[in-house]
């Protein structure tokens, strides 16, 4: 089999590659490869399908008409196991090998295990990213489990928000001092975690599991759980074989140029969990695995194996997200950028703040920028004008900073750049 565009992955940079390439080519013969064999859907949705808020046909991330509107051929249930970048070949584990001429690699990200003796031993273990995960730990959860989540960050934490309704013993470790660390600062991280165990959840910080005795794990600090069900959530790690293979470069993620065409490589592309993008707000290149970004770069690279010509320039960390009915956006950076001092820009930082409860409001700027903010409860009301002034890097010195500390409001900015915003739907 031939085709003009190939896919390898089938999510949301998936869809925005498809989405982009019909832009230009509404003929091109396109196909997507997915070890899973389920149609495209939303993975922050797994843990509302085990908490039973959405239906399977909720999970789906676009209709169910998808892949034949757009004159995609799902090759689900497939895993590539190596790309031929001379001969544009992709070999699958089944022993057939298809042809591209234009080659995305949305291969997205596993999760990291570390090494820990006796992990074998453990007969009920699960990862959290996927939903065939969601399926098998369904069938084994009961009333009265005793569950040991491994991790407090994203994953592990919307895990037990999903656990919760089964009526279950949960105990979640992580070896950092807080829960949330890559989103929360200390003082907000400690008012999420009274929040969840509000909800029956402990917390034991600063340990990890050394090792294992069948049900029983053996904590660093010396002391031992015992469990029914285990979950690790440690953190995720990207899937760049497929680039390597290729001779693509990898550096904690694939690297692209801002085309998102794969650097060391020819006529092949990547987008989302897998690659590593330049963060806007402090110059660094790291993986940002999250939804809109990887979309974002699908779009990109799709229009360009198309013959666009399009830069993806706007990438920054970014989450939206609640725990037991408790919501936070956060984005950016909690500190000062590190190069605005070689911008000469002046790097005096400076975070605004509101706490009142569980609602806060944290706005971090320093050279005349705002480089972050993390909002909970009912403070996240119209985030986006927040959003807007990251992604843009508008100069503080132009709008009244000091009414959009207080009250995010259009009025705080000139009548043109109202009507910019409200075009690119920033008012939210």
């Amino acid at each position: 089999m031939k085709f003009d565009y190939l896919i390898i992955g089938n999510s949301a940079a998936a869809a925005g590659c498809i989405e982009g390439i019909r832009e230009t080519d509404k003929k091109g013969t396109i196909a997507v490869i997915s070890d899973e064999k389920h149609h495209i859907y939303s993975r922050p949705l797994i843990s509302y399908l085990l908490k039973g808020d959405v239906t399977e046909k909720q999970m789906n991330y676009r209709p169910a008409d998808f892949y034949k509107v757009n004159g995609v051929e799902a090759l689900l249930g497939k895993r590539a196991v190596s790309v031929d970048s001379k001969n544009k070949t992709v070999a699958l584990e089944s022993g057939e090998i298809i042809e591209y001429n234009k080659l995305l690699l949305a291969t997205g990200s596993k999760p990291f295990v570390p090494p820990m003796e006796g992990l074998d031993s453990v007969k009920n273990r699960f990862s959290f990213m996927k939903w065939d995960d969601v399926k098998a730990l369904e069938k084994v959860v009961k009333k009265g489990s005793k569950i040991l989540i491994i991790g407090a960050g994203l994953i592990g934490l919307k895990a037990a928000e999903a656990l919760e309704h089964f009526g279950v013993d949960m105990t979640v470790i992580d070896l950092a001092d807080r829960i949330l660390p890559s989103i929360l600062d200390k003082q907000t991280s400690e008012i999420m975690q009274k929040h969840i165990e509000a909800h029956g959840v402990k917390f034991l910080l600063g340990t990890s599991a050394k090792s294992f005795s069948g049900n029983t794990a053996v904590l660093t600090n010396g002391d031992e759980i015992k469990f029914d069900i285990l979950i690790t959530a440690v953190g995720v790690r990207p899937n760049t074989e497929l680039a390597e293979s290729a001779g693509g470069k990898a550096e904690r993620g694939i690297l692209t140029d801002k085309k998102q065409a794969v650097k060391g490589c020819k006529s092949i592309y990547a987008a989302g969990d897998c690659t590593v993008s330049e963060d806007i707000t402090d110059g660094k290149q790291k993986p940002i695995a999250i939804m809109p970004n990887a979309y974002a770069q699908g779009h990109v690279a799709g229009r360009n194996m198309a013959g666009n010509t399009d830069k993806f320039e706007t990438a920054f960390p970014m989450n939206a997200i609640g725990f037991f009915g408790l919501h936070i956006i956060t984005a950016g950076q909690r500190d000062a950028a590190p190069n605005s001092a070689s911008r000469g820009e002046p790097s005096q930082f400076h975070c605004y703040e509101e706490i009142d409860g569980e609602n806060v409001k944290k706005l971090f700027s320093s050279g005349n920028r705002l480089n972050g903010f993390i909002l909970m409860g009912e403070k996240i009301a119209r985030a986006g004008i927040y959003t807007a002034l990251i992604r843009e890097r508008t100069d503080l010195s132009t709008v009244d900073y000091e009414l959009l500390c207080k009250a995010p409001q259009l009025a705080a900015f000139a009548k043109e750049k109202r009507a910019e915003i409200l075009s690119k739907g920033g008012a939210a």
